[in-house]
């Protein structure tokens, strides 16, 4: 009975969700403008919302709350706690004059400070990075459908990927914003049910040198700080070079309220995310009292269990609501920038020589299906969501958090200050990634190259040092290479370069 209601609930959750976005597909009407911005309207609490659902995904709800039970809370709350920092620093420095260039996608403004070669660099990092978010995502979900629909594991991730596919090709992010404010809503009241009926259940039973009080966990190496610091900060940082992320700051209908909704996001990620990471310090305990023991994520073995099948199926629905809500958004944000800042094609082009459509929309809707194509792939090439998540925000954290900033706030940045950052700081992240064994104490099946100069005691330190590399060489080389230009011809040569977009 338990597993029909899970069943049923699950697949009426999906095929609703389809239909939201499908629904959504009428506002797109032929403009590439509406599917990638969603014709740069979004209110604020749609845009709250969806901000929202990009920081909450699987892995600040399910990875969080293994993390916090292995390790302690700060190695599963750094994770929410990151992405919260991520959009307060946004919309306290960025929101507001990155949604008043009006911009398509984040490698525009690579193009309109450094110039063609740097957009194109940073647009193949950032496509890189969330085919990685992409399949960390779809490795959640292909486990959840393994588990509670009975699915193969090669089958739920495909099952997925393809509903996810369905809606944001058909809405982009119109469908996206709709089906996020739903999805995080859910998530809300799933996440605040599951933590009100544990506590009155079974109370709060926390190990010493486990909770948030233990801040040994965030002083000590011993204890896990240097790699709680590394998720902290390239989820706080890196994200601000997230394409879907920043799609949705251009997508809202003012620069006033992508501040305002990067406030609220903010803190909306915390009351998500940490319930989490508190439930995952008595979860082991609540498992042991019910004789039952966790084979797989001790979040499910606590749906299974121990929590009421109503209450466990809207958990469930909260969980996949994550996975989705950045899966759509790394499906479109990837494949826009394929089309627009890799390809070149820009808005208003026409889809067969002079007319027939917006060639843009067209392009995106095709190189969609590569990108979920691509995601399933590397979710079964590593069935791993950590590992995924934080290797492409690590990526964006090493090389383009630094020009970004640097090209808003230095006006002595240049093009070629911006290449070395680029060079310096992605080359230092993936060499040391392939040198050690582990990533944020995940065994590295990705690409690691057996030595002995790295251990798992440096576990962390290569997120940390990689940003550093690469912010000396940006500042060093623009030094080196800036000339002082008229004012106006500054300011007429960025016009010219925005008139482009």
């Amino acid at each position: 009975m338990e597993h029909t209601v899970f069943s049923w609930g699950i697949i009426t959750f999906l095929l609703g969700t389809l239909g939201v976005g499908v629904w959504a597909s009428q506002q797109i009407k032929g403009d590439s403008v509406n599917f990638l911005v969603a014709g740069r309207g979004l209110t604020l609490p749609l845009a709250a919302a969806t901000l929202m659902a990009q920081s909450v995904d699987s892995n600040a709800t399910l990875g969080n709350t293994d993390l916090s039970a292995e390790f302690g809370f700060w190695a599963g709350a750094a994770l929410p706690i990151g992405l919260s920092l991520c959009l307060f620093l946004t919309g306290t420095f960025l929101a507001k004059p990155m949604n008043r260039m009006g911009l398509i996608t984040i490698p525009d403004f690579y193009r309109v400070k450094y110039g063609r070669l740097v957009e194109l660099m940073a647009a193949c990092i950032m496509s890189v990075s969330f085919s990685f978010l992409l399949a960390g995502n779809l490795v959640a979900g292909g486990f959840m459908f393994q588990t509670f629909l009975g699915t193969s594991y090669i089958g739920g991730i495909t099952l997925l990927a393809a509903l996810v596919f369905a809606y944001t090709v058909a809405g982009g992010l119109f469908a996206v914003a709709y089906t996020d404010a739903i999805q995080i809503l859910i998530a809300l009241v799933g996440t605040v049910g599951l933590l009100g009926f544990l506590l009155a259940n079974f109370g709060l039973e926390i190990a010493p040198g486990t909770g948030p009080l233990a801040l040994e966990q965030l002083t000590s190496v011993g204890a896990g700080a240097a790699i709680n610091w590394a998720s902290l900060l390239a989820l706080g940082f890196g994200n601000m070079v997230a394409i879907d992320f920043m799609a949705r700051i251009f997508a809202a209908e003012s620069p006033e309220t992508a501040q305002k909704a990067c406030y609220v996001a903010s803190a909306g990620t915390l009351i998500i995310g940490i319930p989490f990471s508190i439930i995952a310090l008595s979860a082991n305990g609540i498992l042991e009292q019910v004789g039952v023991a966790a084979n797989g994520p001790v979040l499910f073995a606590l749906l299974q269990n121990v929590v009421p099948p109503v209450l466990g199926l809207l958990v469930l629905a909260a969980i996949l609501s994550a996975s989705l809500s950045t899966a759509d958004g790394a499906i479109l944000g990837t494949s826009s920038v394929l089309a627009h800042n890799v390809f070149g094609i820009r808005h208003g082009a026409a889809a067969h020589g002079g007319g027939g459509g917006d060639r843009l929309l067209l392009v995106t809707r095709v190189l969609s299906i590569v990108i979920t194509l691509l995601g399933v792939f590397l979710g079964l090439r590593v069935p791993q969501t950590g590992v995924l998540l934080l290797l492409g925000f690590d990526l964006g954290f090493a090389g383009l958090v630094v020009p970004l900033i640097g090209g808003l706030f230095w006006t002595k940045s240049t093009r070629q200050g911006a290449l070395a950052c680029i060079i310096a700081g992605s080359i230092t992240r993936l060499v040391l990634f392939a040198l050690m064994p582990t990533m944020f104490g995940i065994d590295n099946t990705l690409l690691y190259i057996p030595n002995g100069l790295f251990t798992l005691d440096f576990d962390g330190f290569p997120t940390l040092i990689s940003p550093i590399v690469g912010l000396i060489a940006f500042v060093v080389v623009s030094k080196l290479t800036y000339k002082p230009i008229n004012v106006e011809q500054q300011r007429a040569k960025l016009q010219e370069k925005l008139h482009a977009l």
